[in-house]
Formats: C-alpha cells, sequence, structure tokens
C-alpha cells in the first residue's frame, strides 16, 4: 500500500500561490493520505471549506477531519445566524473505509512570543488486508523541543493504552430499542499503528529518540509496544532525503521535518521510503511511504480490542 503524508500549508505553495489542486494532484492515487494544515473558513484562503474541497477534488476517498482548535466565523444574514467554525487541524483520506476515527488535542504551552498554535493528532481506525492499524494524522508543535517532548509522551502514552482502552464503545449492546451499536460488533482498538505526519523535528533530536528509543547495539530493534522510523528499515533513501527547505542564517537548509513511524511489528513490512523534493506546492515536500498492508498476517493476538 502507498502512503503519503503532506504539510500542504493550508493550499500555499513556496511560490506564493494558493492552490488545492495541485495539492490534491501531489497525493492522489495512494491509498492512505495523511495532511497537515488544512483549514477551514479563514480570510486568506477566501473563506474555503477546505476540508470539503479536498474531498470533492479526491472523490475516490472515504476522510475524516480533526481541527487542532476551532473558533467562532458565524454571521447575521436576514437577521438570522449562520453558524461557521474557523477551523485549523489535520486530515486523513483513504480508499478503504475509516471505521472509526477521534481526534487528540496535545499539550500546548502558553507563549509570550512568537505565536503558538494548539496542535492535534487525528486518530483513525482501518481495516487492511493485513489486519486493522490504527493510522494517525498529525502535526507537533514549531516553537520547542521541550513542547514537542511533553506531546510525544501524551501520544506514546494514549498508544499504550489503546488496545485495554478500546475504539468507540466496548460490551454487549443491551438497550436494543436504543440502537446504540447498529448491531455492528466491537470495532477493534489494536495494537498496530502508524504515525505519519510533520513532526518539526529532525533524525536524531531528543524528540525523536523519544519516539524510536536508543539502542546501540541493536540499531534495527523494534519494540512491539514502540515505533521505528520507516526511513531506517526501507532501502536507504538518497543523501538528499529532506522533506523541508527554508534559508537559515542566509543559507538553505534542508531538513526532514515529515516522518512516518511504524509499529514494532510492521517495522519488516516497509518496503520503500522517498520524498517529492522540489515540488512548490507548499513549503514542505510530500513524503511517502510504500508498506505491505496486502498481504495478510499481523495477526489477531496484535490486534487488540
Amino acid at each position: 500500500m502507498k502512503l503519503i503524508s503532506y504539510n500542504i500549508q493550508y493550499g500555499y505553495g513556496s511560490d506564493g500561490r494558493y492552490d488545492l489542486g495541485r495539492c490534491a494532484g501531489l497525493v492522489d492515487g495512494a491509498d492512505i493520505i495523511a495532511l497537515q494544515e488544512v483549514e477551514r473558513h479563514w480570510l486568506r484562503t477566501n473563506e474555503d471549506d477546505q476540508p470539503a474541497i479536498l474531498s470533492s477534488l479526491l472523490p475516490d476517498y472515504y476522510c475524516a477531519y480533526g481541527p487542532a482548535f476551532c473558533m467562532d466565523a458565524s454571521e447575521k444574514r436576514e437577521g438570522r445566524v449562520v453558524n461557521r467554525r474557523r477551523q485549523f487541524g489535520t486530515m486523513l483520506l483513504s480508499k478503504l473505509p475509516i471505521v472509526w476515527s477521534r481526534l487528540h488535542s496535545l499539550p500546548m504551552r502558553r507563549t509570550l512570543r512568537p505565536l503558538n498554535t494548539r496542535n492535534a493528532a487525528l486518530e483513525c481506525m482501518i481495516r487492511t488486508p493485513a489486519g486493522p492499524v490504527r493510522v494517525f494524522s498529525l502535526h507537533l508543535a514549531h516553537i520547542a523541543a521541550e513542547e514537542r517532548l511533553e506531546q510525544i509522551d501524551y501520544l506514546l502514552a494514549e498508544h499504550r493504552r489503546a488496545p485495554s482502552d478500546g475504539g468507540p464503545w466496548s460490551g454487549a449492546d443491551d438497550e436494543r430499542q436504543r440502537n446504540w451499536t447498529n448491531g455492528e460488533l466491537e470495532p477493534e482498538s489494536p495494537v498496530a499503528a502508524i504515525w505519519l505526519g510533520d513532526f518539526n523535528m529532525e533524525p536524531g533530536s531528543a524528540e525523536y529518540r523519544r519516539v524510536t528509543g536508543s539502542m546501540p547495539y541493536h540499531p534495527g530493534a523494534a519494540y512491539i509496544d514502540g515505533f521505528v522510523d520507516a526511513a531506517t528499515v526501507a532501502s536507504e533513501p538518497g543523501p538528499d532525503f529532506h522533506t523541508h527547505e527554508k534559508i537559515i542564517d542566509g543559507r538553505l537548509a534542508k531538513r526532514r521535518l515529515d516522518h512516518c513511524f511504524v509499529g514494532g511489528m510492521l517495522a519488516g513490512r516497509v518496503r520503500s521510503v522517498t520524498a517529492d523534493v522540489g515540488e512548490v506546492a507548499s513549503d514542505h515536500f510530500p513524503l511517502r511511504v510504500a508498506i505491505d498492508l496486502e498481504t495478510p498476517g499481523i495477526g489477531s493476538s496484535l490486534a487488540g480490542r
């Protein structure tokens, strides 16, 4: 299966042009698409409903949207209140149905300066041919490592609790007249998980090591309840592998800020990791991951309930 993570910078390219169609064209065809910096009803983007536009541009996909923050954008027209919310967050699109989803509002530290914003992780459970997997589209803080470390600790704790916490509901539906479950069985909340997103951190940083661990004697080791950088277990990416470019202190900095981390049991299924270096539809480049989720074998013992 082909996965893409892409921070679309709300449709603004590095050339200064606003064009959601360019972003959609780059990601179309992947099996699972994780997008960051997707918004609704902001003046800078013509007050567009970007999740709705992206869904119409990518009609072959199921989708879920998770706003990191949600503010009033309502107005009165002809004496009536027209309710609207101004939102900014992450989105996930999948060619397979998204069985359930939930949004994690991540820890945030208030700043005096510069501007800081709330971040979130959108979690979506998808039943792949290899078994159920929880796939995340997430965006971590851009301010400081301390804030990112708190956010990663939160996500790791949620990840390890997921199988025992369960999904949208658990137990038998005894109140049949209320039809809580539509007659469905309890949905899975598996151990298997994939994190895709803009982490605002580079390989080797303290935040990166918090996700992957530090195992100098066994660099390829993978804990069942931990994560592995897909790029380290795929065929080695080229020396110019990066996902973001920025002028820093007068020099062009090429950084890998966007990542795919896979649960330990999925490490052997990663086939390749690349980036569309040079694309101008955003200030980030799309990150592409090929992973074998077509072959059964994740195993019910790892799925969790």
